[in-house]
């Protein structure tokens, strides 16, 4: 199979066609810039749509719309701008339609900086906008991970009738590596609710969120979180790597993983037994596969690129049955695998 040298964000442009993308709307922002700019070139070879709309709140209600007809639909942002998507994100998950956001992030809050972060794990993981409801979140740690994770995106919000999240950053975005390429998905599931011409065939479908019966709007989202409890119980992915035999398990994601993953590495050379615990999905999050990843552990190292989001989680989790350390770095510092394993090393001695 054919591997391609490309930077993240155009990557997973391209893995988006590949899945079938036939709407974007989007807005410039930096660090994602560049999957608009792929889109924007490439997008009508493939028979799609894209539309630079006039702000990233036109965006999400373009997307809306197109998600309604049935096409797979999809926009881009970098953190503030997610922002601004926030309440589109509400009307589309209550409409019970499916499409992708991506999120490079970005440092915050307000306009913070053009450098990696990723203090948007509260932002994507506790629901984009007001209403009970989720999003699906997956978080790559590899621009190859961005390319294959955008495939089942897609499939999953389709299935679920949901909106679903690629959580990357600005490294992941901006880095290139070699990449290969699945094949054009031409099967896709049936959807009986899209608002397309039938003829007289059937009764009209209508999208909607606005339930003026608290009782209807109740029902709507049990029924909803009904298919929430099926995702986490059968859809959760982790990757556990020397946590066999770990006293120090380092959980991280994204980026941040694989800088933990090298840390681990010089840890061991060192005599010390850590390991790493990764989540790929952050919601649902993979409890069985994290208290599975801890069990003989004594200590567990939760490193962000965040002032400590993902934290809660890690004990949620594990229901605290273990301690939990924090280091992270902030406003786009990326830490370092020196860093981290003087962080092992401390818990490692305790």
């Amino acid at each position: 199979m054919e591997r391609n040298l490309m930077k993240g964000n155009e990557a997973l442009a391209e893995a988006a066609i590949r899945a079938g993308c036939k709407c974007f709307f989007g807005y410039p922002i930096t660090p994602q810039t560049e999957i608009s700019a792929y889109l924007a070139k490439n997008m009508a070879k493939s028979g799609g749509v894209f539309l630079q709309a006039e702000s990233e709140v036109a965006a999400i209600n373009m997307v809306l719309g197109a998600a309604s007809t049935g096409v797979r639909a999809m926009t881009s942002s970098s953190s503030p701008g997610v922002s601004l998507k926030s309440e589109g994100v509400s009307y589309i998950a209550g409409s019970d339609l499916p499409c992708v956001i991506i999120n490079v992030q970005r440092g915050g809050p307000g306009l913070g900086g053009i450098q990696p972060s990723q203090a948007d794990y509260w932002q994507a993981t506790r629901a984009l906008g007001h209403g009970d409801y989720q999003l699906l979140v997956y978080a790559p740690s590899s621009v190859q991970e961005m390319v294959d994770k955008v495939t089942l995106a897609f499939d999953m919000a389709d299935k679920y009738r949901m909106p679903a999240m690629i959580l990357a950053d600005g490294l992941l975005g901006q880095m290139m590596e070699p990449v290969t390429f699945p094949e054009k998905k031409t099967e896709f599931v049936e959807k009986p609710w899209a608002t397309t011409g039938h003829g007289g065939k059937r009764e009209h479908n209508i999208v909607n969120s606005l339930y003026l019966n608290p009782a209807l709007l109740e029902k709507s989202i049990r029924d909803r979180f009904e298919r929430y409890a099926e995702i986490k119980a059968n859809h959760t992915e982790a990757e556990l790597y020397l946590t066999e035999d770990a006293d120090v398990v380092v959980t991280a994601y994204g980026a941040t993983a694989r800088v933990a993953k090298s840390a681990v590495n010089l840890a061991r050379a060192e005599g010390i037994k850590a390991g790493l615990f990764r989540p790929i999905t952050l919601w649902p999050f993979p409890e069985k596969e994290i208290n599975e990843a801890v069990k003989n552990a004594k200590v567990i190292l939760d490193v962000e690129m965040s002032m400590g989001q993902m934290i809660e989680d890690v004990k949620l989790a594990t229901n605290c049955s273990k301690p939990v350390e924090f280091y992270g770095r902030t406003g786009g510092v990326i830490p370092t695998p020196a860093e981290v394993l003087e962080q092992i090393k401390k818990c490692a001695a305790k």
